[in-house]
Protein backbone atom coordinates (compact mmCIF):
# COMPACT_ATOMS: atom_id res chain seq x y z
CA UNK A 1 0.00 0.00 0.00
CA UNK A 2 1.01 3.73 -0.68
CA UNK A 3 1.23 6.49 1.63
CA UNK A 4 -1.52 8.84 1.41
CA UNK A 5 -1.60 11.22 -1.58
CA UNK A 6 0.68 9.36 -3.48
CA UNK A 7 -0.06 8.74 -7.62
CA UNK A 8 -2.22 6.03 -8.45
CA UNK A 9 -1.03 3.42 -10.67
CA UNK A 10 -4.11 2.47 -12.57
CA UNK A 11 -4.17 -0.64 -15.42
CA UNK A 12 -7.71 -0.60 -15.85
CA UNK A 13 -9.87 -3.75 -15.06
CA UNK A 14 -6.38 -5.69 -13.82
CA UNK A 15 -4.40 -3.80 -11.21
CA UNK A 16 -4.14 -0.61 -8.68
CA UNK A 17 -0.88 -0.39 -7.93
CA UNK A 18 0.39 -3.69 -6.78
CA UNK A 19 -2.81 -5.46 -6.10
CA UNK A 20 -4.46 -7.21 -9.21
CA UNK A 21 -8.03 -7.72 -9.32
CA UNK A 22 -7.78 -11.34 -8.76
CA UNK A 23 -6.79 -10.42 -5.60
CA UNK A 24 -8.77 -12.14 -2.12
CA UNK A 25 -9.50 -11.26 0.54
CA UNK A 26 -7.16 -13.39 2.31
CA UNK A 27 -4.37 -11.86 -0.12
CA UNK A 28 -5.00 -8.64 1.17
CA UNK A 29 -5.36 -9.20 4.90
CA UNK A 30 -1.86 -11.06 4.87
CA UNK A 31 -0.20 -8.62 3.46
CA UNK A 32 -1.56 -5.66 4.93
CA UNK A 33 -2.85 -6.96 8.50
CA UNK A 34 -6.11 -6.50 9.63
CA UNK A 35 -8.13 -3.71 8.45
CA UNK A 36 -8.79 -0.55 10.78
CA UNK A 37 -12.90 -1.14 9.80
CA UNK A 38 -14.79 -4.05 8.03
CA UNK A 39 -17.94 -4.31 7.50
CA UNK A 40 -21.02 -4.54 4.78
CA UNK A 41 -21.81 -1.16 3.23
CA UNK A 42 -24.82 0.66 1.55
CA UNK A 43 -24.90 -1.61 -1.89
CA UNK A 44 -23.91 -5.11 -0.42
CA UNK A 45 -20.35 -5.15 -0.73
CA UNK A 46 -18.13 -6.42 1.93
CA UNK A 47 -15.30 -3.65 3.00
CA UNK A 48 -11.85 -3.56 4.69
CA UNK A 49 -11.06 -0.25 5.05
CA UNK A 50 -7.58 0.56 5.85
CA UNK A 51 -7.59 4.41 6.67
CA UNK A 52 -6.47 5.31 3.35
CA UNK A 53 -7.58 2.75 1.06
CA UNK A 54 -10.84 0.76 0.58
CA UNK A 55 -11.25 -2.84 -0.49
CA UNK A 56 -14.68 -4.05 -1.96
CA UNK A 57 -15.66 -7.84 -2.04
CA UNK A 58 -18.53 -9.91 -3.08
CA UNK A 59 -20.04 -12.00 -0.92
CA UNK A 60 -18.54 -15.12 -2.94
CA UNK A 61 -14.96 -12.99 -2.55
CA UNK A 62 -14.45 -11.33 -5.82
CA UNK A 63 -12.90 -8.08 -5.48
CA UNK A 64 -15.03 -5.06 -6.96
CA UNK A 65 -13.15 -2.00 -6.27
CA UNK A 66 -10.56 -0.49 -4.70
CA UNK A 67 -10.27 2.80 -3.04
CA UNK A 68 -7.46 5.15 -2.50
CA UNK A 69 -6.28 8.41 -1.94
CA UNK A 70 -4.13 9.97 -4.68
CA UNK A 71 -3.18 13.11 -5.68
CA UNK A 72 -2.23 11.89 -9.02
CA UNK A 73 -3.48 9.33 -11.15
CA UNK A 74 -1.19 7.16 -13.53
CA UNK A 75 -2.67 5.91 -17.06
CA UNK A 76 -0.01 4.14 -18.29
CA UNK A 77 2.44 6.58 -18.91
CA UNK A 78 0.13 9.63 -18.31
CA UNK A 79 0.09 11.13 -15.48
CA UNK A 80 -3.63 13.25 -14.71
CA UNK A 81 -3.61 15.21 -11.41
CA UNK A 82 -6.95 14.79 -9.54
CA UNK A 83 -7.83 18.18 -9.84
CA UNK A 84 -8.09 18.21 -13.71
CA UNK A 85 -9.20 14.10 -13.78
CA UNK A 86 -12.79 15.32 -14.65
CA UNK A 87 -11.36 16.91 -17.56
CA UNK A 88 -9.60 14.56 -18.45
CA UNK A 89 -12.38 11.97 -18.40
CA UNK A 90 -14.54 14.20 -20.21
CA UNK A 91 -11.65 14.73 -23.11
CA UNK A 92 -10.60 11.09 -23.40
CA UNK A 93 -13.54 8.50 -22.75
CA UNK A 94 -17.11 9.18 -24.99
CA UNK A 95 -18.59 7.00 -22.64
CA UNK A 96 -17.95 8.31 -19.16
CA UNK A 97 -21.26 9.09 -17.48
CA UNK A 98 -22.63 10.92 -14.25
CA UNK A 99 -24.43 8.50 -11.57
CA UNK A 100 -24.81 9.78 -8.09
CA UNK A 101 -22.46 12.34 -7.97
CA UNK A 102 -19.64 10.17 -9.08
CA UNK A 103 -18.24 10.50 -12.61
CA UNK A 104 -17.59 7.01 -14.33
CA UNK A 105 -15.52 5.94 -16.58
CA UNK A 106 -15.60 2.47 -18.33
CA UNK A 107 -12.59 3.28 -20.78
CA UNK A 108 -10.27 3.56 -17.80
CA UNK A 109 -12.02 1.65 -15.00
CA UNK A 110 -12.84 4.02 -12.75
CA UNK A 111 -15.12 5.95 -10.64
CA UNK A 112 -14.82 9.14 -8.17
CA UNK A 113 -16.76 12.19 -6.93
CA UNK A 114 -14.42 15.50 -8.52
CA UNK A 115 -16.38 17.68 -5.26
CA UNK A 116 -14.62 14.84 -2.78
CA UNK A 117 -10.05 15.58 -3.60
CA UNK A 118 -8.19 12.69 -3.85
CA UNK A 119 -10.48 9.73 -3.38
CA UNK A 120 -10.45 7.49 -6.45
CA UNK A 121 -12.21 4.56 -7.02
CA UNK A 122 -10.89 1.52 -9.22
CA UNK A 123 -13.75 -0.72 -10.66
CA UNK A 124 -13.64 -4.20 -11.67
CA UNK A 125 -15.02 -4.32 -16.05
CA UNK A 126 -18.35 -6.39 -14.74
CA UNK A 127 -19.37 -3.40 -12.29
CA UNK A 128 -19.39 -0.70 -15.33
CA UNK A 129 -23.32 -2.31 -15.16
CA UNK A 130 -23.67 -2.15 -11.97
CA UNK A 131 -22.57 1.94 -11.77
CA UNK A 132 -25.51 2.20 -14.86
CA UNK A 133 -28.22 1.02 -13.19
CA UNK A 134 -27.76 3.50 -10.18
Amino acid sequence: MKPQGQALALLPYSSVDDTPFTASRADITRILGEPLRQGRNDVGLNELDYGDVVYRFQDGGRLEEITRQARVILLGTVAVPFDTLAAFIRAHDDGAFERAGFLVSPAFGLAFDPRDPHWVTAIARHCVDTWRAL
